[in-house]
Order: structure tokens, then sequence, then C-alpha cells
């Protein structure tokens, strides 16, 4: 039974291929623009090209994602909370908490053996503490987006970034950089920012329990990641490509229709 998964988000449009028995068969990772309809068409036409299969050759598509409703061709639209989960689960079983950070919002979700949700606490109000946060602060300080995160590993000072607002934090951070702060430094206070911003969704529902793991397109940062571990006292596991679980979990739910 071939089936697909389109998670449609913010910032990126991932589309996955799944078939029972066989697992991944494809996927793709695209950004989502200004349409996000025609994106997630050829996002789906580009994961199938890795199969050499047809659009016809599915058994049963679901979308998931904040532009989920924009999927037209797929069958049905669940959240992206669950399918994050269900993804998570099918990747790592003995998983019980999932720290999710986007392009726009993060996400901090709890889930049983099953990989059901038991709670969750999502922050998106504010882009302060997401993938739209560390653009906004690469841009400011003329670095590397790729580069961030590694050159974050090399401060020597823990300096602090005390604004929760996005606007307010990139001033700090120009104010640091007049004041001949390092930029290792100030990079390391950053994704240290982060890391506390998203410690606070985890207090929120309790504490983490074990184990943990992290997905969404900022799990590629290792600053960041090196910086929840610190806060939280325990390691993160990451999928070799943590930005396509919302998709798998998508394509799972769609291989169970059968």
């Amino acid at each position: 039974m071939l089936v697909a998964g389109i998670d449609i988000g913010s910032i990126t449009t991932e589309a996955l291929i799944f078939e029972k028995g066989k697992g991944i068969l494809g996927y793709t990772i695209m950004q989502t623009g200004a349409d996000s309809k025609k994106t997630a068409e050829l996002a789906l036409e580009k994961a199938l090209s890795f199969p050499s299969r047809e659009a016809s050759d599915l058994s049963y598509i679901i979308a998931t994602g904040c532009g989920r409703k924009r999927a037209v061709f797929a069958q049905q639209a669940i959240t992206e909370i669950t399918c994050i989960a269900k993804g998570v689960n099918f990747l790592f079983p003995n998983a019980r908490t999932i720290i999710d950070i986007g392009g726009q919002d993060t996400k901090v979700i709890r889930i049983d053996e099953k990989g059901r949700v038991t709670e969750f606490e999502m922050n998106d109000k504010c882009a302060a503490g997401t993938g739209r946060f560390i653009e906004v602060m690469a841009k400011a300080l003329n670095v590397d987006l790729d580069k961030i995160g590694d050159l974050s590993l090399k401060h020597k000072k823990e300096l602090t970034i005390s604004s929760i607002c996005t606007v307010f934090a990139e001033s700090e951070v120009i104010s640091l950089v007049s004041e001949g702060e390092e930029l290792e430094d100030i990079l390391y206070g950053i994704h240290k920012a982060i890391a506390d911003r998203t410690l606070g969704l985890i207090n929120r529902l309790g504490g983490i329990k074990n184990d943990v793991v992290m997905a969404g397109g900022v799990a590629k940062n290792i600053g960041v990641v090196k910086a929840l571990e610190k806060v939280l006292g325990t390691k993160l596991h990451i999928y070799v490509e943590p930005q396509i679980i919302g998709a798998l979990g998508a394509a799972i739910m769609a291989a169970e229709k059968e």
C-alpha cells in the first residue's frame, strides 16, 4: 500500500512517500513560498520521483501542518502535533517527550508508548525561540545561517540575551556588538535564549520524561541542540532528517487506513 504524507509549514513543505513493510521510499523538502497549494503539489511530485511512481499509485494521502487545508488532493487533514507524535513513535519507540522547533512556533509534546499525545504546550504567539528568531539574528550579525550553530560552540563567555521579543532581542544583540563582545559569545547567548524559552514550555508540563526527541528544522542547529541538552541535563535523540517527521507521521496514519 503506497501512501503519502504532506506537511505544509509556514517556512517549508515536506512530502513523504511510505509503503507498509518497506518504510520511507522517498521525500522532499521545499520552501513553502507564497503559494502553498502549488508547493504541496510540486513537493508530492518530486517525492514520487524517488521510487519512480505516479500520484495515481497512491492509495491515501494525509496532509498536516498549518497549511494542511491547502492540500486539496489529500483525503484527510490532521494536526501537526498528532502527526509529529506518530512519526517520532515510529522512529523512537521509547520517546516520551518531543521538542519540535520550527520556523514560526515551538511545541513540547508528551506522548505515551503508542505515540498518542497525552499533553502539549505550544508557543505560537511570538517568533522568539523559533527558526525565524535565528534567521533574524543571523542577518543582524551578517553570519551564514548554516554556520551560526557551530560558531556558538566556540564561545568563551556566557552572555545572556534577556529580551524575549525578537525585535527587542535584535536591538540587544546590536548593542552587544557595539560594546565589543565577541561574535561567538553573542551567538551562544542567542542559542541559550532559545533553550531557556523552550525550557519554560517544558516546565509547564512538569519537566521532561525520557527519552527526549528533537524534531523540526532547528534540530539541525548544533548550537541549539547543545544549549538544550545543557539546560535539560539529558541527551536529545535526533533523526537524520528531523524536518520530515510530521510528514512521516501523516504517511504512517495514511497507511493505517488500509
